[in-house]
């Protein structure tokens, strides 16, 4: 009897260095010699076993009960944060644990283009599936919401600032939070354009910008077509902008503008049949459009016509617009 305690005596202190030993090795050893980069998303209220599955499953941690009992005796199960985190498949456990505790969450990148609709806008953030569409059209049209974020217009076309946006996957979601978000960033990133401009000012000029953003993609023509919009303005002519056209058929528009489209009046985008500019803007411009509506070039032009290049035929009366339509678009 007593050697069989003298054996416990001496074998249990062993079992348990040797276990001890193997755990220590389990929680520094590399999970991976594969240097990969993986995103992973913690649930709000996530369980720490829950998550131990989670990274087991994905291969990013070698024992499962190893790296729970890890986060069980050093406390920090309890200090796993929710959101989106970029780990890598070769770090071992403990650097897994802290960086899920202390880590910053991986951002969100989201990029916006210049010249989208409110309705483009909205149905590429559904489609990222960080919004309801339905709630988005809703809160762009709600003028106490938007008169909140300082836009005094029927709806928030034109302000949903195209930039490249770097999210909280968990924070920024839902249309408010992002159409804030949106807005925010276009009076920050104009804000020295307006010095002591009223919104009306402001309105106009953004309308005006929209206008030339979807006009033409070739940076050295804004300001030769701002100036051919305020030349036509002074003049009290018919601005005859195609794509306020296309706005105001929206998402039934079929590709091509024919000559019905041209004589209805019923569309109040229709700047062929009515004067000034358009009820609202087109779509959200970019800083540079921005900037050639509020300075265009002086000169005389008073058209211009798609060369099919990328680029502009500009002339100073009808009659050369004429010659240049026949030259440019007739044989289309």
């Amino acid at each position: 009897m007593k050697r069989i305690l003298l054996i416990l005596v001496i074998l249990i202190p062993l079992v348990f260095l040797a276990s001890a030993g193997f755990f220590y090795h389990l929680i520094t050893s590399p999970n991976s010699r594969e240097n990969l980069d993986v995103t992973i998303r913690i649930q709000p209220g996530q369980s720490f076993k829950i998550t131990a599955a989670q990274l087991y499953s994905k291969g990013l941690i070698s024992n499962e009960q190893a790296f729970y009992l890890l986060g069980r005796l050093s406390g920090q199960a309890r200090e796993i944060k929710a959101g989106h985190f970029q780990v890598n498949a070769s770090w071992n456990m403990i650097r897994m644990l802290e960086h899920l505790t202390t880590g910053k969450e991986a951002l969100y990148r989201l990029r916006i283009t210049e010249g989208l609709t409110w309705w483009q806008v909205g149905g590429l953030l559904e489609n990222e599936g960080l919004v309801d569409f339905d709630d988005f059209k809703k809160l762009v049209h709600d003028q106490d919401f938007l008169s909140g974020l300082s836009v005094y217009a029927p709806n928030a076309e034109g302000f949903l600032y195209p930039e490249t946006y770097y999210l909280s996957p968990t924070r920024d979601v839902g249309a408010e939070r992002l159409i804030t978000i949106m807005i925010s960033q276009f009076w920050q990133s104009t804000d020295k354009l307006w010095k002591d401009a009223d919104f009306e000012e402001i309105y106009r000029t953004v309308n005006l910008a929209s206008l030339i953003e979807k006009e033409t993609g070739a940076s050295h023509e804004r300001n030769i077509i701002s100036g051919v919009f305020h030349n036509r303005i002074e003049k009290n002519m018919l601005l005859q902008c195609d794509p306020t056209i296309i706005y105001g058929l929206g998402k039934e528009f079929a590709g091509r503008i024919r000559r019905s489209h041209l004589d209805d009046s019923e569309n109040l985008y229709n700047t062929y049949r009515h004067r000034g500019f358009p009820p609202t803007p087109i779509c959200s411009p970019g800083l540079a459009s921005l900037k050639a509506a509020l300075f265009p070039d002086e000169h005389d032009y008073l058209y211009f016509v798609s060369r099919n290049d990328g680029s502009h035929h500009f002339s100073k009366n009808l009659a050369e617009h004429n010659r240049a339509v026949n030259k440019y678009q007739r044989g289309r």
